[in-house]
């Protein structure tokens, strides 16, 4: 009798509609894929066919976001349906970092395999800096029943990847690229899954099209056009993840699950660097600033669901969403209560299946440990989005319906919709603030990302004036302005103090650098050593349009202090730098622009001061040593 019960619990278990059985869940991740990246978004020369078909099989999002404009919180917020500060993985996460996503979090992996469902993640990982060690929880500890992941990044790129880890496992050399490997990882994994006949959850994140960016030349093939290597391997990147992902949807199919699974596309953030040079070329589409910004560019994402008999198909909505609203909507569709005894920032989007509003408890809120200091907090209700300083003193309104690209701040036009938000900000701000670790963040500089990077010594440079004790990396000579200090990279043209200095000093300099669409800049270099790992730079990056302050090479511009200023073509600048070593800090003036950072513990006393520059030709004056003690 038992055994006919079986048979009949088998026939009817392989004969059940889709509607009848628990849906399985695909969430695919890329990394730093911009807004206006995917032919389906508006991009006219990325090649993405199989996206362009998934988007037309089900629903796109036309104001999709990321939850944070960086990458290890964004994940966070997917796995977890809360908002970074909240959930404590504030910051972008370094190899050896204490931060990681805590075991106490409740994770949409976790809850579903309470309910028998298997669950696979696969590619970046970056959730904890102690990867693959018992010191921070793993995937495993998350609700992971099997993983092949990086902590960060795949290396030495995306081409033969060396540092994944399968189960704890390191895997050594994998022959292939990254996107394709962990594809192929998902589909075999989904294939011994079949066996078990259980509904399952798959996380696929790739790294693409993350910088260090290779791509198979089949995929650049389609851009031999185009002369600039950079823009053939960043295309050719995406492209590379569009074959990957339409492998994994045609697996869905040919394995039955295509009717039966909720899969989501989109991505961790906005595009990287300028998006003029080198092979970060992501396109925001139009919106306002790029990756770290808490403005549109930085956080407007692509986002694409299908499923089908629930998901009308080739729909556009533009109802905004956002990551966490991820972990929110899964629950929804495996019919599993939320946790109550923690906020919940995200909602499920399935009304907007319909084409049905959404209700938000909890506004969408944006908090960006990188974001520049005047943008550092956002909050987006309705149709308007309110941007805030990190010291909540200082706010920019924008009505984000009318005016997507953020041209016109509004504040003043919009008084009692600006006090609204503002409080609405401020309140949703200190509740996040209550709950999460704050120590995590308040025990650690904002902007830091660990010890200043080393750059190693510099090649000896030339000096045709006679007038510099030290030249490192480039060639100097006189100019109308004074010097013109000139290097393909990084260079310095130092002269030493008739004595040291140990309490305070300023020096006054101008200079003249021409505006470059590519990162470039200029600045007063000072500090104890005529090496450039030693010495405080103080000046502007002219591509980006920064006023900075930063310890060592360029690599370390964001550990140091930066606000935006405005640069013009082959424009002059006065640079005033004020170090008090006594009081421990920097104070700089570059065209009324004051910026103040606290000098770090390397800079004890000043022995050597003059010009750095890196990428271009610039134009100095002598630096005046005003005063010295």
């Amino acid at each position: 009798m038992k055994i006919i019960q079986r048979i009949i619990l088998l026939f009817l278990c392989k004969f059940l509609s889709a509607e009848d059985r628990p849906a399985n869940f695909v969430i695919f991740l890329t990394d730093d894929l911009g807004w206006g990246d995917l032919a389906c978004y508006g991009h006219e020369v990325i090649q993405t066919p199989h996206l362009d078909r998934f988007a037309k099989e089900g629903i796109k999002y036309t104001q999709c976001y990321s939850a944070c404009g960086v990458c290890s919180p964004s994940r966070s917020s997917i796995l977890t349906g809360r908002t970074p500060y909240r959930n404590g993985v504030w910051r972008w996460i370094p190899g050896g970092h204490g931060v990681h996503l805590r075991e106490s979090e409740i994770t949409a992996p976790e809850l579903l395999k309470t309910q028998g469902y298997d669950t696979c993640h696969v590619g970046k990982w970056h959730l904890n800096g102690k990867f693959n060690s018992d010191a921070q929880p793993q995937p495993n500890d998350h609700g992971y029943d099997h993983w092949l992941a990086t902590q960060n990044n795949a290396s030495p790129n995306h081409k033969n990847p060396v540092n994944f880890v399968r189960n704890g496992e390191p895997v050594g050399k994998m022959e292939g690229f990254s996107a394709p490997l962990i594809v192929d990882e998902a589909i075999g994994w989904l294939k011994k899954q079949k066996k078990r006949k259980k509904p399952f959850y798959l996380s696929v994140w790739t790294h693409e099209p993350h910088l260090p960016i290779e791509s198979a030349p089949k995929f650049m093939e389609p851009y031999r056009s185009i002369s600039d290597e950079g823009i053939r391997q960043h295309h050719g990147n995406i492209t590379q993840i569009d074959h990957a992902f339409g492998k994994l949807m045609k697996a869905l199919d040919e394995l039955g699950h295509t009717e039966n699974t909720f899969v989501f596309f989109t991505s961790d953030n906005g595009p990287e660097g300028n998006g003029n040079s080198g092979r970060t070329r992501g396109s925001t589409g139009g919106l306002r600033e790029r990756k770290r910004s808490s403005h549109e560019g930085g956080i407007r994402v692509p986002g694409i669901a299908r499923w089908p008999g629930h998901i009308t198909a080739d729909t556009v909505n533009s109802t905004p969403i956002i990551g966490s609203d991820l972990f929110s909507t899964v629950l929804d569709i495996a019919s599993i209560p939320l946790p109550n005894d923690r906020t919940i920032d995200g909602v499920s989007i399935r009304p907007t299946f319909k084409n049905k509003s959404l209700q938000r408890a909890v506004p969408l809120y944006w908090r960006n440990h990188l974001a520049r200091n005047n943008i550092h907090v956002a909050l987006r209700d309705g149709d308007w989005k309110i941007l805030a300083s990190q010291s909540l003193e200082s706010f920019q309104l924008y009505h984000i319906e009318k005016d997507w690209q953020e041209k016109e701040e509004v504040s003043a036009k919009y008084p009692e919709i600006f006090d609204r938000l503002k409080a609405k900000l401020l309140t949703v701000h200190k509740q996040v603030e209550d709950e999460g670790p704050r120590d995590w963040w308040q025990n650690e500089s904002v902007r830091s990302r660990g010890k200043p990077k080393k750059t190693g010594p510099l090649s000896e440079g030339k000096d045709s004036t006679g007038d510099f004790d030290v030249i490192k990396g480039g060639t100097v000579k006189k100019s109308e302005l004074g010097y013109t200090l000139e290097s393909k990279g990084e260079a310095i043209a130092l002269k030493k103090l008739s004595q040291t200095v140990s309490k305070n000093v300023t020096f006054k300099v101008r200079y003249q650098s021409q505006t470059s669409s590519s990162i470039r800049n200029a600045a007063l270099a000072f500090g104890p050593k005529p090496e450039n790992d030693s010495l405080l730079k103080a000046g502007t990056a002219i591509g980006m349009g920064e006023h900075v302050v930063f310890l060592g090479g360029w690599a370390n511009v964001s550990t140091g202090s930066m606000t935006k200023m405005k640069t013009g073509a082959d424009g002059t600048f006065e640079l005033i730098v004020n170090v008090d070593l006594e009081k421990g800090q920097v104070i700089t003036s570059v065209d009324g622009k004051t910026l103040k950072m606290a000098l770090p513990k390397e800079v004890t006393n000043i022995n050597y001061y003059g010009l750095y520059t890196k990428g271009t030709k610039t134009e100095f004056s002598p630096v005046e040593v005003i005063e010295a003690n």
